[in-house]
């Protein structure tokens, strides 16, 4: 594939009905919940590793239609264990209603402490609680499949991804999508976390990638590099706002998301917010707070 430095090559074609697994691979299998929004495209997907004895990977929002879809597509199999890759609300909350009906362990990471009074624009399932925490490294072994677990923070602390060794493939979560780019909200999401997660997965050597979202990425090495020039390139977009006299949030989304429907405007305003606070950490930048609710940001 030849991609340049920063055009992402989006995939968006993707084959599927609502209420039926599709075999994806030998080993996988995918269900697509419906809850189709501007951030999440045709809705969450969820995916079923092996044959008999299974793991379920992010069970999805809390819909009733999805859950009895999944229940019905696993009839006579047994659900050994669930995997979740983050706890936003369209991933994990499916979690309980499918351990009731199906059983299985939980696996998962723990959400990073957000400090009280700190705003946050996400909605996150704050009372998610694995029966066992997920580390970078750890395994988790089927009949017919072994699962590797990848933390990836960025797009939320407790981001995990999972490789299905025997098949060479990386389920990514909402770390890396075919159909659009990862929103890094803070104060959960943090953009250096990003940039060095996108390293380590290009430090890897899975043959394609299955997001939470959209379609496969087949060629995924090309790809995850579009992904993170675009995050470059747009990092060195905002500091030259900054340096231009565009000192706010907002008036950096005006310039850079003109093109973008108004109503992903606050979408765009929590990436800048990932992308300054990183500057900041650098020390690119200062920022000034006699304004506490529209800060101004300054070349340092």
């Amino acid at each position: 594939m030849n991609v340049p430095e920063n055009k992402i090559p989006f995939r968006k074609r993707m084959e599927f009905e609502y209420g039926v697994a599709k075999q994806v691979t030998p080993l996988v299998r995918r269900l697509v919940a419906r809850n189709p929004s501007s951030f999440t495209f045709h809705g969450t997907n969820t995916y079923i590793v092996g044959h008999g004895n299974v793991a379920v990977i992010d069970p999805g929002p809390l819909l009733n239609e999805h859950l009895n879809a999944l229940i019905k597509t696993l009839e006579g199999e047994t659900v050994q264990r669930i995997l979740v890759t983050h706890t936003h609300m369209d991933h994990s909350p499916g979690v309980t209603p499918l351990k009731e009906k199906l059983g299985g362990r939980v696996h998962g990471a723990i959400l990073r402490e957000i400090p009280k009074g700190v705003k946050t624009a996400e909605s996150i399932e704050y009372s998610f609680s694995p029966d066992e925490i997920l580390v970078n490294g750890s395994l988790i072994k089927g009949d017919d499949w072994t699962i590797e677990a990848l933390h990836t923070p960025g797009h939320m602390s407790n981001h995990m991804c999972f490789s299905l060794l025997e098949e060479n493939i990386l389920f990514t979560g909402d770390h890396i999508m075919s159909w659009n780019t990862t929103i890094v909200s803070p104060p959960d999401g943090n953009m250096g976390e990003y940039f060095s997660s996108l390293e380590r997965c290009l430090l890897r050597g899975e043959n394609s990638y299955w997001p939470a979202h959209g379609p496969s990425i087949p060629d995924p090495k090309p790809f995850t590099r579009a992904y993170r020039n675009h995050r470059r390139m747009r990092e060195g977009e905002i500091l030259k706002c900054v340096d231009n006299g565009y000192h706010t949030i907002n008036e950096i989304v005006g310039l850079l998301y003109k093109h973008l429907p108004e109503k992903m405007h606050n979408a765009a305003a929590r990436s800048v917010l990932a992308h300054l606070e990183y500057l900041l950490e650098k020390g690119q930048i200062t920022i000034d707070k006699t304004n506490i609710e529209n800060p101004q940001y300054r070349i340092n």
